[in-house]
Formats: structure tokens, sequence, C-alpha cells
């Protein structure tokens, strides 16, 4: 696998001859306009014949020849892919890279509302092999706890039994176009509308054929934390062997009283759930200023506090298949896939940044004399992101949501990871 950020003046043409990959395969795998158009800093992937690259942190005790048997792999190649590394004084803490033909195993989760028909079942063939789970975003539940389906998803749940992939029936506080605060509050508080909820997620799961649930409630009143878990656990026990995958927002430390993370009981939740899922996305949030989707530092500080709480190989961190493009001043955000983000970059004739730190890409461009500033993802913020996973031994990874085109994304985890089943 390569990463070849485009230089200035450089064409299609050039790259395609220096790596020995046709054109047309460098197009589709990065989801290009054409052939025709790039802009400096444009980062495409382009496939190659190497051994994918694992990450691991030097640990007390670790020597180059061990890690060397136990990646299936020899010295020299270790020595070569960690320029300056010297053998003889590994520190605890490093982080060094192993070519090994050992690839990283994962579990992966994508979301997808079901609109589109038979856009949408065609998306779950042609990502079969990338999925284990597929959460399906169709369900609420009323001011009494009683869950009900919004949008019909049978064609969907059946296509992913066929391909091997495990439904689950995804259950949101929303309402009309946001997340209820009141709403989750007023279940919760209430051992009636809570026992409601319980009985209801779980006739529907078993009745419409999902393998489980993945819970998304958030904006949950704080002093309802005690009371999610009691829900959680009353769900767990209901749904027995069927998986409960339980969403949660991002944070660094405890903060109980905090209206967004205060009612996630990090420690609690990892004991009940089989898999939770940290929305590490966000850290830029529309009609906030203009910052990075999902910084790498700032995800790394998420997974360090999240395992001090549970167990690794129960967390799943997320990756965005979307970048945001904000006003200058205002911060007025539209949202757009990372193929979109990307190619509007070249239609402007945007120069494409990186940010080393948070290793996320971004640009400025202008549109009826107003300033934007537009980050997103990349083949370089996915590398990343999955090298972090295999660092800390988690589960794996979720994707917001399957239905926004990312190549990139889906050529990197063909070739290099193995999802799990």
């Amino acid at each position: 696998m390569s990463v070849h950020v485009v230089g200035v003046g450089e064409s299609l043409w050039q790259i395609s001859n220096r790596y020995g990959v046709p054109i047309q395969t460098i197009v589709e795998l990065n989801g290009l306009p054409s052939a025709s158009g790039l802009v400096p800093g444009l980062a495409l992937y382009i496939p190659d014949s190497q051994l994918p690259i694992r990450s691991y942190q030097i640990k007390s005790g670790d020597q180059i020849r061990e890690l060397a048997q136990r990646y299936r792999t020899d010295i020299s190649s270790i020595l070569a892919a960690n320029p300056g590394i010297n053998p003889n004084e590994l520190s605890v803490g490093q982080l060094i890279h192993i070519p090994s033909p050992i690839k990283l195993r994962i579990a992966t989760l994508g979301f997808i509302v079901p609109y589109g028909g038979s856009a949408v079942l065609s998306l779950l063939d042609s990502h079969a092999g990338q999925l284990t789970y597929l959460a399906v975003v169709a369900y609420s539940f009323t001011s009494e706890g009683y869950a009900y389906n919004l949008i019909e998803d049978s064609a969907i749940v059946t296509r992913s039994k066929q391909l091997n992939i495990t439904p689950l029936l995804m259950i949101r506080n929303f309402t009309g176009v946001d997340f209820s605060a009141e709403l989750a509050g007023r279940v919760l508080a209430n051992p009636v509308y809570r026992r409601n909820l319980v009985q209801s997620i779980v006739n529907l799961t078993k009745q419409r054929g999902f393998g489980g649930v993945s819970i998304d409630f958030e904006f949950i009143p704080p002093p309802q934390r005690n009371n999610f878990n009691l829900f959680l656990r009353e769900l767990k026990t209901a749904l027995g062997e069927l998986i409960l995958h339980v969403n949660v927002h991002a944070k660094t430390a405890d903060l109980p009283t905090n209206r967004i993370v205060g009612a996630y009981d990090y420690a609690t939740i990892g004991s009940i759930a089989d898999i939770v899922a940290v929305m590490t996305i966000d850290y830029g949030y529309p009609g906030g200023p203009p910052d990075p989707i999902a910084p790498i530092w700032w995800i790394e500080q998420v997974v360090q506090y999240s395992l001090t709480q549970m167990n690794p190989r129960k967390l799943q961190i997320a990756i965005a298949h979307y970048g945001y493009d904000k006003v200058v001043g205002t911060n007025a955000t539209r949202a757009m896939s990372v193929v979109s983000a990307q190619n509007q970059a070249i239609s402007t004739g945007s120069p494409i940044q990186f940010d080393e730190r948070s290793m996320s890409p971004w640009y400025r461009h202008w549109s009826t004399g107003v300033q934007h500033v537009v980050w997103f993802e990349d083949s370089r913020s996915f590398i990343a992101k999955y090298r972090l996973i295999d660092v800390y031994q988690l589960s794996g990874t979720t994707f917001w949501q399957i239905s926004l085109p990312a190549p990139q994304n889906w050529a990197y985890l063909s070739r290099n990871i193995v999802v799990l089943k």
C-alpha cells in the first residue's frame, strides 16, 4: 500500500507510470471525478504488493528478534520500516511499524439509514466482506417507552443475513430532526416506561430477525445516569445471547454533570454491553469553529481514558465518512461525504493542506466572495486510526455511515485487514 501526495504540476499520467498502476484504477479507488483534474496536496491511495504494516508499541523486555518471529517477518524488514531505530536501545512506549503477513483482525460496524431501496442493497453487496455488523438506523420510541419502526427495513435485514453480516436494530431517542433529551429522560426515569422500552425493543428485535440491538441515546440528562445503567442491564438480560451494542459520546475524563457525556458511566456500560462504540467523531462539530473532524491526538486520549474503564476487546472507535464545509466567521456548516469534500477541492482548485498533529486534511475555498474552510478525512487519516486500533488492540471500528462514499477507506480495509465474521 502506498499513499501518494500530489505535488505541484503532477499529472495522473505521471503518477500512473511511477507506480505501474492504471490511471482508471487510481481514479476508481480514490473516487476522482475524472482522470484530468488533480490538486496539490491531494492524497491518493495506490495499491501495491507490499506486506501490510502492523503498528506496535514497545513494552518492557521486547526485542526486535522476538517481534520479527511473532509477526512472521525478519529483522531487516523491521529496521527498513523504522529508519533511525536502534534495535539495541528500544524504549518502552516507542511506536514501531512492522511489515507482516499477519493482518490486523477487527470487527467492523456500518451504520445505514434504510432509504434508497435497491441502491442500499447493492451497497451491502459491495461491502459484504468488510462488515461484521450493520446497524439499521430505523427505530425510535414513544414517551411511554414503546419502540417503533420509522422506515421499512425488512429487505435490508434479510440481505444482511444472506451476506453473513449481523444486522442490529438501532434505536435512538430521535424525534423529528434531532435527539430529544426530554424523551430519554422521561422514559429512563420511569420504571414502567423503562420496562416497556426493554420489552418492545426485544420483541421487535426477535420478530424482525435482528441479531441484536445498537443503542444510540444521546443528550441523556445526567441525573438519569444510573437509570440508563439499569435500562442497559435489563435489556441485556432480556436479549440473552443477542448482541447489545452501545454507542457513547467520547470523553477523556468522567464528567457526571456534563449535559453531553455525563450520563455515560463507561465502566458500568463496559461491564454490561457486548460492544461499546465511542463516537470519536465531531471534534469539529456543526456550528462550531473550523476544526478537524477526528484528530488522532484526541482519539488517542479518548482511547486511553476508555481503557481505564473497560476491556479493549469490547471497545470500538468511530471513523467518519464525511467532512464539514464551514463559512469563516459565521461557522455555518454543510456536511458532505469525504469524496465530495476531496472533489470540491479539485473543482475549486484549492490546494489541500495536511495537519500532522491531527492527521487530518483541510483546505480553504471561496464561494460568492465568502471564505470557507473544509476539514475532512482521507487515506492518511483512515490509516492513522487503524494503526491506533492495532496499537491498543481494540475490538474495531464503526463507520458513519456507509451510504457516504469513502472508496479509499474500503480499499485499505480490504487489502490490509481481516474483518471478523
